[in-house]
């Protein structure tokens, strides 16, 4: 059993290629596009036993600015994921900022319309 509550994230995209040049640019780690089947994904970086997720397109999955929000680590380098964000389509929507003592966050709009939060430990 998974010590971790959250185990996986699909989020969803409209284009492919676009979101994975989105994300690996904010994330300063390069995207692995994979193929399952007739199905493909954007692979988010991870070791083994980190907790992860990927990009997926698909019929039923719909980006949104709405919904949950997925944290996304870019630790040590919040400014810089924000100016990468700015330049590759994303839009932020809620500036740097404290988040008590758990560290600190913005929330942006991806390249394909998705909220999420970008987070440090440190500013």
């Amino acid at each position: 059993m998974s010590q971790n509550t959250l185990v996986w994230a699909d989020i969803p995209v409209i284009d492919l290629n676009r979101a994975v040049a989105f994300y690996s640019k904010v994330l300063n780690a390069p995207l692995q596009v994979e193929k399952w089947g007739e199905h493909e994904f954007g692979l988010l970086p991870h070791t083994k036993d980190n907790v992860s997720g990927c990009l997926t397109a698909s019929s039923d999955n719909k980006p949104s600015r709405t919904g949950p929000l997925l944290y996304l680590s870019v630790n040590g380098r919040l400014d810089e994921a924000l100016a990468e964000a700015a330049k590759n389509g994303g839009e932020i929507l809620q500036p740097k900022h404290q988040i008590g003592p758990y560290g600190f966050r913005a929330i942006i709009t991806d390249s394909e319309g998705n909220r999420i939060a970008l987070h440090s430990e440190k500013a």
